[in-house]
């Protein structure tokens, strides 16, 4: 082909879409609900029937439990038990850490307790509980259950809205206890239970409103988390029998959120009697139909932002799931105020409870029903391929097969690792790796832009190719005026200049250029080009 150009390298990156994939970390984990980390490798399992055990690395599990509080926990009903667990962040230095459970007898009382390590790092000291605080229940289930430590360093609670089914005693907007309500503690003297956090939003009102309270309008946030370089925080808020739904809050803002329930379920009213207007509230940035009205879901299961290092695709994903649907979605800003939810796995295993963070920024997931702890990784974590072109030959680095395509449509034929294109577009490849992942490349468009036509052009001549700190020009002017000028493939100008009278060679200094390709072209009086040529800058 005359005069293949490289008009244009598009960094796309463009692959299939991001895949996930649960990778077996431990097994033998019946009832597990929660999982936390202490600072250190270690994974610790929350387990409803009251036990926390130790993954101390992938498929092993310390035969000994952390923490065995199995007499002191009511576990009789589905949703009663011990339910969260949370390391103080000052972990390595106190050896506090906080448990949230179900006490008592039949609807029981939530309880949220601080413990201490022994001196041993694998065993907790059976005699250290602190009660720092407690509610009874009216029902057995929506009891909430989890607690963590927020960006502050204080402890921040989550309680469901006492149970039976669409709020009976609309305890949600009730901001006289805290059911329906997450819950703000500041517990770092050993010394107390707990003080309230001065900017807590109702701090100082002289009525019945608990100034605990963080944040209201929850039916049952059962997992909730904080991203941990952003502070944001993250709440899947189980439904009734429509919408589950994902909520959302940003960080350093303790103005008091209202997320509506009973007023409303996901962004559909459910039962607004005595309800404000709707800009007093705040809506889910994702709902899910349940699977009582023809959806999937039952259980939505706020999860994690991932901030590890193994999987870059993954980076600044919201992953989250549901108990019933077994599907893991992705969340992530459309950088205009909305969000784009996307489908990463549908497992087709029901029983995920929780979704926690170990302490490089790994995920790990916990199904109650099989006793079993995955690690949530990117299914395709290889590079995708990079391509290249000399002038004749387009090349892709290494991948296990190869589908060349222009414009689109794959070229029959093309599947080896180079290919001579014959024609003007864009070109790409995808290539494939292990685990069937295909994976496409970035995308070159090459123009045949047949120099020779231009009356003159033999005589243009440019070196050296490619170019590193000169460019040598060599051309005879026909008329004074005539000037040269270099600009990128997308015809923005580089440098330019006159060309001298009476001579027949420019030398240009392109060391300020940035590498690629680049044309240089030869211009009369009027600017019209004379003569062009691609060139490589290097």
């Amino acid at each position: 082909m005359a005069g293949a150009l490289l008009l244009a390298a598009l960094p796309i990156r463009a692959q299939n879409p991001v895949e996930l994939q649960l990778v077996p970390w431990a097994t033998g984990l019946s009832q597990v609900v929660d999982l936390a980390h202490a600072g250190d490798d270690r994974l610790f399992a929350a387990r409803r029937q009251g036990l926390i055990s130790i993954i101390s690395d992938s498929m092993t599990v310390v035969s000994q439990p952390f923490l065995d509080i199995t007499a002191a926990v009511n576990d009789q009903g589905g949703e009663q038990g011990l339910l969260g667990l949370t390391f103080d962040p000052d972990y390595a230095n106190n050896g506090f850490f906080y448990v949230h459970y179900t006490a008592g007898t039949g609807n029981g009382i939530s309880r949220i307790s601080r413990w201490r390590v022994s001196s041993d790092p694998d065993s907790a000291d059976t005699a250290s509980e602190q009660v720092l605080y407690e509610w009874p229940q009216p029902f057995a289930n929506h009891n909430g259950g989890d607690l963590e430590f927020g960006p502050d360093g204080h402890l921040y609670v989550g309680f469901g809205d006492g149970g039976s089914g669409g709020d009976p005693q609309n305890n949600a907007q009730d901001l006289s206890d805290p059911l329906g309500d997450i819950i703000r503690l500041d517990v770092s003297d050993p010394d107390t239970t707990y003080t309230i956090p001065p900017d807590n939003p109702w701090v100082g009102l002289n009525n019945d409103t608990l100034p605990e309270i963080w944040a209201s309008g929850l039916r049952n946030p059962y997992r909730f988390g904080f991203d941990r370089i952003t502070g944001d925080l993250w709440i899947g808020d189980v439904g009734q029998s429509a919408w589950e739904e994902l909520d959302f809050w940003p960080a350093g803002d303790n103005s008091g959120p209202n997320f509506g329930w009973r007023c409303y379920e996901g962004d559909a009213p459910y039962n607004t009697g005595g309800c404000q207007g709707m800009s007093t509230y705040e809506f889910p940035v994702s709902v899910h139909e349940n699977i009582a009205t023809g959806g999937t879901w039952c259980s939505a299961i706020g999860g994690r932002v991932y901030r590890g290092a193994t999987y870059p695709r993954l980076v600044g994903r919201h992953i989250y799931t549901d108990y019933c649907a077994g599907e893991f979605w992705m969340l992530t800003p459309d950088g205009f105020g909305g969000w784009v939810d996307e489908l990463g796995l549908a497992s087709g295993t029901q029983g995920y409870v929780v979704i926690a963070e170990g302490v490089d920024g790994e995920l790990y997931t916990g199904n109650t029903s099989n006793g079993q702890v995955r690690k949530i990784v990117d299914r395709c974590p290889m590079d995708p391929p990079s391509i290249s072109f000399d002038g004749a030959v387009l090349s892709s680095t290494a991948a296990n097969d190869y589908q060349w395509y222009l414009n689109g449509d794959p070229i029959g034929g093309a599947t080896g690792q180079t290919w001579a294109p014959t024609s003007n577009g864009f070109y790409y490849v995808v290539g494939g790796f292990a685990n069937n992942c295909e994976l496409r490349s970035d995308t070159l468009e090459m123009v045949s832009i047949g120099l020779a036509e231009v009356a003159g052009a033999e005589l243009l001549h440019i070196y050296p190719q490619p170019a590193d700190e000169e460019l040598v020009v060599e051309w005879m002017p026909d008329a004074v005026g005539q000037r040269w000028q270099l600009v990128d493939v997308m015809g923005r100008e580089l440098l330019s200049g006159g060309w001298p009278v009476g001579r027949s060679t420019v030398r240009i200094d392109v060391r300020g250029i940035a590498p690629g390709s680049a044309v240089m072209r030869l211009m009369d009086a009027e600017g019209r080009t004379r003569a062009s040529r691609p060139v490589l800058i290097r």
